[in-house]
């Protein structure tokens, strides 16, 4: 694989800037990791290794999580995690990681959201020390292709940003993965916020109190590709080869991580008289507010670059995968059951099969695309596209070094 100066170099002989997106979602990581797996499959014929062919990786909360295990070396300039050992991953440790703390009082650990008021549903320590031991002492600057990463500061009410974009501009922004993806999963009334301090260039400290990433922006595409649009703004090398906003350049693969759109929720005569307590914890089981920030923040980026793209005349130029039809159990961000996590398993595998489809901008529902054919199609098609842009640019490349 090559250092992150060398793809540098290769993107000055690039056509196309390539991003990677991963939205929040707990354990429903678990379905984009299958469609990740089925797109490592089809670049088997160089390198399957993702970080080879995107110039950008961005997640939040789970997303977060895998965009760093994707992304953070091993030592040998490879990277410590595929998409396959991401899958594993969840499968065998979302068990440890959601299960719930011991709750005192009269109020049981797993009786509803009554439990939650003791503090978090989960006291995160399985969490922390899965990430710590995956991503110890790996910070952002490390990474091997470009990370975005978005997280909440409670303290001072506004996003924070990790990119490796700004790592060695902002040294305070160069925290450790570990930290970060601690931050950015930090999901409110499910985990506890996370504190963590770092250093400026003139070693003065500089605090961070984080919370779940999705508070700000679940679906991070749209954050990406403005990251990456600042990035040509700002910077002299410009080896990126093209304007900010010259969206034609832009190959956007957007991955979702389910939901229940098209089960009932709560009418407007239903909700029209809830308190308080009713916002936060309904039937003692579901969250409501907590579900309906999450679905604001993906549904409108998706929703945006539904249009952005469209108007431009390239909607193939973005790829949206995303099951919205999710029940039950498999809905939720932290059922761990061996049986949900089969459920999800099998949920990304028959989306693979499913018919192409993009979100109708009026009703918000996804519809298939006319003669669009299936996932399946457009992901290889997708690999296509990204194996013809890495041989393009070793090519430049080569030609480029003959010249020097």
């Amino acid at each position: 694989m090559a250092s992150r100066m060398e793809k540098n170099f290769l993107r000055t002989h690039g056509r196309q800037i390539t991003i990677l997106s991963i939205d929040g979602g707990g354990v429903r990581g678990i379905i984009p990791a299958k469609i990740l797996i089925f797109l490592e499959s089809e670049l088997q014929e160089q390198r399957p290794t993702l970080a080879d062919y995107f110039d950008v990786i961005a997640g939040t909360s789970t997303g977060g999580l895998m965009t760093a295990m994707l992304t953070a070396p091993n030592g040998c300039n490879r990277p410590k995690f595929s998409a396959q050992e991401i899958l594993d991953f969840y499968m065998h440790k979302s068990s440890s990681i959601f299960q719930q703390r011991p709750c005192p009082y009269f109020f049981g650990s797993n009786f509803g959201c009554f439990g939650n008021l003791c503090g978090p549903k989960y006291d995160g320590k399985a969490l922390h020390e899965e990430i710590e031991d995956n991503l110890e002492g790996i910070k952002l600057h490390q990474t091997l292709t470009n990370v975005v990463i978005p997280a909440f500061d409670i303290k001072l009410l506004q996003p924070t940003i990790f990119s490796s974009f700004e790592a060695n501009s902002t040294p305070s922004k160069d925290a450790y993965l570990s930290d970060i993806c601690i931050g950015t999963s930090a999901a409110p009334v499910y985990l506890p916020a996370h504190f963590f301090n770092t250093v400026d260039s003139n070693f003065f400290p500089r605090e961070f109190n984080l919370i779940d990433g999705g508070v700000a922006a679940n679906n991070p595409t749209l954050l990406a590709m403005n990251m990456v649009s600042k990035n040509i703004f700002q910077q002299s090398e410009n080896y990126f080869k093209t304007k900010p906003a010259e969206y034609k350049n832009f190959r956007v693969l957007s991955l979702g991580t389910g939901s229940a759109k098209k089960q009932k929720y709560h009418s407007a005569k239903e909700v029209a008289k809830w308190r308080m307590l009713r916002w936060l914890c309904n039937c003692f089981v579901d969250l409501p507010i907590i579900n309906v920030y999450s679905e604001a923040s993906t549904d409108m980026v998706d929703i945006m670059l539904s249009v952005l793209f469209k108007s431009l005349k390239i909607e193939d130029n973005y790829l949206r995968i995303q099951d919205d039809t999710l029940t039950g159990d498999a809905a939720t961000m932290d059922i761990a059951t061996g049986q949900n996590l089969n459920k999800l398993e099998q949920i990304g595998a028959k989306l693979i099969e499913k018919p192409l489809s993009r979100v109708n901008i009026d009703t918000g529902v996804y519809e298939p695309v006319p003669c669009g054919g299936t996932n399946k199609q457009a992901l290889m098609d997708f690999a296509q596209e990204l194996l013809a842009e890495r041989n393009l640019r070793i090519h430049g490349a080569k030609m480029a070094a003959k010249l020097l």
